[in-house]
């Protein structure tokens, strides 16, 4: 843990040693927004863990470190004790594992604004109103505040723009998203949630060849026959370039996973063929590829 700074420029590089993101701040400044982006970057997230089992946590990233190789925790100021947090922060400065503090802040307005939008009640609510309650938290977790390592300003933050801080802010690769490619029939209706369509329809059909009607994409005389067919090679390689332009550009966009959707007339022959060679060039650049073949899933 280090001196507090007032940007997201702090290296968490540290080979193999087990990492703990420690997130903390005011109640409405963006913890949950926090938590879900360090999700996406592959940590294990835990959020309002009593500071006590901090500790149990930490010895479970010792002993299961590669199932656990990268924590995140969310703590507030709910059980209004700071000896807790001094406690805690104490025990993490000489904790087998990398340990960085982000603690998030805003503005007394922003926060008033962000509840009486919500209509959320606040954690630590006194009699004397909300005013107060804020407040009362910035006090409770100075000890936190004073030994950030990042500390981020969310008054004019937007969703997007805190989870870009929080990701730029982490000195690991950031995590590309989860592919899905998915054929389907047109007959049948769209797959729900695709972000690309491909429409195979235009291509040579099997089905209209006896010997291959009853096979499928999967089988090699099929395989063989849209190989042959120059249009379909065409095809593929076009849906392929326009994906590959296009990908890294949903990526930075903070999304989780895509789906790319390839139909035909009955889902059988050329959306799956194209389905499963897609997905083979796509494997060479995305860390996570899936196929599914929606009709074929049908049958069984």
């Amino acid at each position: 843990m280090g001196n507090p700074t007032a940007n997201c420029s702090s290296d968490t590089s540290s080979g193999d040693q087990p990492q703990l993101m420690i997130i903390s701040g005011l109640s409405g400044s963006g913890k949950t927004t926090t938590l879900q982006a360090l999700e996406d970057l592959g940590y294990y997230c835990v959020d309002n863990l009593p500071a006590p089992l901090v500790r149990e946590l930490v010895e479970l990233m010792r002993v299961e470190r590669k199932q656990y190789q990268r924590c995140a925790v969310g703590l507030d100021a709910r059980s209004r004790d700071t000896g807790k947090f001094k406690s805690l922060l104490e025990y993490l400065r000489t904790a087998p594992v990398k340990v960085q503090l982000i603690f998030l802040t805003a503005s007394d307005q922003a926060l008033l604004q962000r509840f009486s939008a919500t209509r959320r009640r606040h954690p630590i609510s006194t009699d004397k109103g909300l005013p107060d309650a804020i407040a009362t938290e910035r006090e409770l977790l100075e000890p936190l505040s004073s030994q950030a390592d990042i500390t981020i300003d969310t008054t004019a933050c937007s969703i997007h723009d805190l989870r870009q801080r929080v990701w730029n802010g982490v000195s690991i690769k950031q995590r590309q998203p989860a592919l899905l490619v998915e054929s389907f029939a047109f007959s049948h209706g769209l797959p729900p949630a695709l972000d690309f369509v491909f429409d195979a329809r235009c291509l040579p059909n099997p089905h209209w060849r006896p010997e291959l009607r009853s096979k499928t994409g999967l089988d090699q005389e099929v395989i063989e026959y849209l190989q042959q067919a120059p249009l379909v090679n065409e095809y593929l390689s076009d849906i392929h370039q326009l994906t590959q332009r296009w990908l890294p550009e949903f990526s930075s966009a903070q999304r989780s996973y895509l789906t790319i959707g390839i139909g035909c007339t009955g889902g059988q022959h050329r959306s799956v063929f194209l389905s499963e060679q897609l997905a083979g060039l796509l494997r060479s650049e995305w860390p996570e590829v899936r196929v599914r073949h929606r009709e074929l899933a049908r049958r069984l």
